[in-house]
């Protein structure tokens, strides 16, 4: 059975603003310190792959909290669920800001289980209250998300020079989850532990022998992969390449706006689509074209920053759209959510970390932007597969 706890035109906008506001706590909080990683490291005196690890523990978190996200809101619902998502993220960019590198770790790795939470739920709960619509949900929460992580991003360099240092800076990002929990507030009366996770379907390991499943959350994964490398390293790449701190950080930014921008587009397009295959292999190979184009010709930047950005960001989005298309049910929808994200975050987990080994091993970035740019080659064949027009049965 299913119960929309949407009775009201003013009660699902107000559910779809909370959706929309937790969205934006969902990247900002921890890409948000990717421009600021060559400040952080100068200070604890940190190695590149140490440093890397700012960007890998969070996706740690993301891959090993996912599979206990549905159970968590079978227990005490889904909205009172995502309301200790926020809490988290807060209380870890709390901790993340004392002058400690063991705390900056710590509060790190916090925020990646809060944001692991909010990543597994927010899909199911589209499925369950706005069915007919999740193609388009997905792609403004995307846009959302996308949206304040550029913002993010662009302010963090300036907070950090004008007074505020890198631990301030990091410290004013909690502003996006503290406004998602006093507009969340509403939804706490609301504890339908059975709405998402009630079904069998979710202790039901058929999914993880489907085959379609796995295409799905490769596809998703490896996407995560090449991007996390490149939202990580971009600023440090940039600057290898002669671009000032504040350039890199301007350019980060408008990744993070570019990777925004496809929630625009991509979901009048799927909404026209009973197939996606042709859309999941170009927006693929926009990312790997891009990942050459940053190692061969490093002048043309914000050429590739765009077009890495809007392939990345719609292959999230037909990712994410993916896990409500191909599962024939809200619950399968969650099962599939807690698959994809933990297996594709513990894919995307060793990106960062391994690619600044590379990195410190060979003394540039090439090998790991050829490396880039075949995983997306790789990522085009697995979307050709999760785009057909089919329902994944388990």
């Amino acid at each position: 059975m299913s119960v929309s706890v949407t009775t009201s035109g003013r009660q699902s906008l107000l559910l779809i603003a909370g959706i929309l506001l937790i969205a934006t706590t969902l990247r900002v909080t921890f890409t948000g310190a990717a421009p600021l990683l060559d400040s952080i490291r100068a200070e604890y005196g940190l190695t590149t792959a140490q440093t890397g690890l700012l960007t890998t523990l969070p996706l740690l978190a993301f891959g090993l909290v996912s599979p206990l996200a549905a159970g968590v809101a079978r227990r005490v619902g889904i909205e009172r669920s995502l309301f200790a998502a926020l809490l988290l993220i807060c209380a870890g960019i709390a901790v993340r800001s004392f002058p400690s590198p063991v705390l900056l770790f710590a509060g790190t790795a916090i925020i990646g289980c809060g944001i692991a939470l909010g990543n597994v739920l927010l899909p199911g709960l589209i499925k369950r209250d706005f069915s007919q619509h999740v193609a388009r949900l997905t792609g403004a929460y995307s846009l959302t998300m996308g949206g304040a992580a550029a913002l993010g991003s662009a302010l963090v360099v300036p907070l950090a020079l004008h007074g505020f240092g890198w631990r301030g800076a990091l410290l004013m990002l909690m502003f996006f989850p503290l406004l998602a929990l006093l507009l969340w507030l509403p939804q706490w009366r609301n504890h339908q532990t059975s709405a998402v996770t009630g079904s069998r379907s979710l202790h039901n390991r058929g999914i993880w022998r489907s085959a379609l499943a796995w295409q799905v959350t490769l596809f998703l994964g490896l996407n995560s992969l090449v991007y996390y490398v490149i939202i990580g390293w971009l600023p440090a790449i940039l600057i290898s390449h002669g671009y000032s701190e504040s350039h890199a950080g301007s350019l980060h930014g408008l990744l993070q706006l570019a990777t925004a921008a496809p929630g625009l587009a991509i979901p009048l397009i799927l909404h026209k689509l009973r197939d996606q295959r042709g859309i999941a292999v170009l927006v693929s190979l926009m990312c790997a074209v891009s990942a050459a184009g940053f190692w061969l010709l490093p002048d043309q930047a914000i050429a590739w920053t765009l077009l890495f950005g809007f392939g990345s960001g719609a292959t999230m989005i037909l990712g994410l759209t993916f896990i409500g298309l191909r599962a024939s049910s809200a619950h399968q929808a969650a099962a599939l959510s807690g698959m994809a994200q933990s297996v594709g975050y513990l894919l995307a987990a060793c990106g960062p970390p391994l690619m600044g080994k590379i990195h410190d091993a060979s003394g540039d970035w090439h090998i790991p932007l050829i490396a880039v740019a075949l995983l997306a080659i790789i990522m085009a064949c697995f979307g050709a597969c999760a785009g057909r027009d089919r329902e994944i049965h388990s």
